[in-house]
């Protein structure tokens, strides 16, 4: 398979740049697998196609405010992107422009409450950020009073107003740089009633990093590796998961991350406790043991995300899909509408 085979030409006024103000009144494309057939719907629609005995999984990851500015040496304005604690002051980081952050530069926040030395440089430009700041202030709240949400490059809007939006309602364990978009539509009153329709709501968690966003750049999809992602999976989800798929209801996956998550562990078909990394890359060929609903985003051209989408159904049929959402002016990407493949 080539890159350019998930291609799409998408008009730039679809791509969202604020999202829906009722987060279930964004739109919903609902399309059955098995006929072909395509609705289109409001998103707090999907309660219809829920039974007793389904479970919905949803990713309960929280972004944290991730994204900083700082001054280099020569005073000259240095931007540090936060992916991942890898110990005690220790973190993997972006930074722009990599020219001011050699191995061995200092950078100073502009707050004047943290700063930090780069250690090393990995093979992908990715820097090790060695911080320094009061041991008297936690650092996830220091991060709360001077940190910025990284919102994705397509967005052009103020980080800071749409802060709390860029966090889905259940959201609770601290990580990710980025929202995992599929649940930006749930409310809580959604959840509880789908609850009230006897289904099972339950909850993995993984820590959403550049991999999940990161260009394909290999001509042949198969050369494409994808970063490590960290997850957990604890074993009352996995039991009833497994308990599910084994009276014959359906696993709704909402996302690809949970998607990918969930398959990593599920691939004798049982979902196995676990807490680990993964770098599953999901292509067309790959065969779902545990997902069979997907609910979605609308993703980027060549993306690895239309890639795992076209996987769930087919290549052909996704791009056909796309075409119709564009038509129909759906918006696209975080912000935008969902899918419900079923």
């Amino acid at each position: 398979m080539k890159r350019t085979d998930f291609s799409f030409s998408l008009p730039p006024e679809l791509i969202a740049q604020t999202p829906s103000l009722e987060r279930e009144k964004a739109r919903l494309m609902v399309i059955d697998r098995q006929t072909g057939l395509l609705k289109h719907q409001i998103f707090e629609d999907i309660l219809g196609y829920f039974e007793p005995g389904d479970v919905l999984v949803l990713n309960d990851t929280r972004v944290i405010p991730a994204r900083l500015w700082f001054l280099d040496a020569e005073g000259k304005e240095v931007e540090v992107l936060l992916i991942r604690q890898i110990k005690d002051t220790d973190w993997l980081c972006m930074v722009s422009p990599g020219k001011r952050a050699r191995e061995g530069a200092r950078l100073i926040h502009q707050s004047q409450s943290l700063s930090g030395e780069i250690i090393s440089i990995n093979d992908q430009g990715e820097r090790m950020i060695r911080l320094q700041y009061s041991p008297s202030v936690p650092f996830l709240s220091l991060l709360e009073q001077i940190g910025n949400t990284p919102l994705p490059p397509y967005i052009h809007s103020d980080p800071k107003e749409w802060k709390d939006y860029y966090q889905t309602v259940y959201a609770r364990e601290d990580g990710s740089i980025a929202a995992p978009t599929a649940g930006l539509h749930f409310t809580r009153d959604l959840l509880e009633a789908i609850q009230q329709k006897g289904v099972q709501v339950l909850y993995i968690t993984l820590h959403v990093g550049p991999g999940t966003f990161r260009p394909v750049k290999t001509e042949n999809v198969e050369d494409h590796i994808m970063d490590a992602e960290w997850f957990t999976v604890t074993p009352e989800t996995a039991e009833l998961i497994n308990q599910a798929k084994e009276n014959h209801h359906h696993c709704f996956a909402v996302g690809t991350t949970v998607t990918r998550t969930l398959e990593t562990v599920g691939v004798t078909g049982k979902v196995i406790p676990s807490h680990q990394s993964t770098s599953l890359f999901i292509t067309p060929g790959y065969t779902f043991r545990v997902v069979d609903r997907l609910i979605t985003n609308f993703h980027l051209p060549e993306s690895t995300l239309i890639m795992l989408v076209s996987a769930f159904y087919s290549r052909e049929a996704v791009l056909s899909a796309y075409q119709k959402a564009i038509q129909e002016k759906y918006r696209f990407f975080s912000f935008g509408d969902a899918m419900l493949l079923l």
